[in-house]
């Protein structure tokens, strides 16, 4: 197996040495930047399978930066490091295209299962049928493109995921905390309300405007997407 390369992006130094070195007990190659600017230029310049960052760097600040790394490589696994742990920080994460976000302080065991999550999920690729259908509902997993009745829906890198994991457990409840596991790679947290937040911002989007409503709560149990 070739050697996992990971770009880590943290401009507290001390920290930085620390997790290079952990890391590196592990198995991986990892290659630090102390800064936005110096991240993007070995992103740029180098090829990387897993990407963590800090959030507040100097010059280009994590989100932009993380929004910089997806269009570049699509399917590259970006996990957020950072102090900021509020709901409105984890979803302005994955709205800028993170996989999964770790709030400090956290226990290094934990930071390394999140990467073998993240790398498990990517090693698996894409599944044999390409393009998954609900009703009038139609997802592209290769352009990630998502229509419904013919209309184009547009969707953020997280949104799209969620609505996929919905997709391929159609006709099944699925709780918060599978949501939680398969779409966020994180344990469930009780005090958090994300994936309410999330579940709402796909309603606004692929059942707003139709009739038929496919995304449906179950009181107590969770979410099932189904055709009526």
């Amino acid at each position: 197996m070739d050697e996992i390369k990971i770009l880590l992006v943290e401009d507290e130094k001390k920290i930085a040495s620390a997790l290079k070195t952990g890391m590196e007990e592990q198995g991986f190659y990892v290659m630090v930047a102390y800064d936005g600017s110096m991240g993007e230029k070995f992103f740029t310049n180098y090829d990387f399978d897993l990407v963590i960052l800090d959030i507040n760097l100097p010059d280009i600040n994590g989100y932009a930066l993380s929004r910089m790394i997806r269009q570049r490589k699509q399917n590259i696994p970006i996990l957020m490091l950072t102090a900021l742990g509020t709901v409105e920080d984890k979803i302005e994460g994955f709205e800028a295209g993170a996989d999964d976000y770790l709030v400090k302080p956290f226990a290094f065991k934990e930071l390394i299962a999140r990467i073998k999550s993240l790398l498990r999920r990517t090693a698996a690729g894409l599944p044999t049928a390409h393009i998954l259908r609900v009703a009038d509902l139609e997802i592209n997993l290769d352009s990630k493109e998502v229509t419904r009745a013919g209309n184009r829906i547009s969707l953020t890198a997280k949104e799209f995921q969620l609505l996929e994991y919905l997709v391929k457990n159609k006709n099944r409840v699925v709780s918060r905390a599978d949501i939680a596991g398969k779409v966020w790679d994180i344990g469930f947290d009780t005090g958090t309300n994300v994936i309410d937040v999330y579940i709402n911002f796909l309603r606004k989007k692929v059942d707003k405007d139709y009739p038929v409503k496919l995304i449906q709560t179950q009181i107590g149990m969770g979410y099932i997407l189904k055709e009526e």
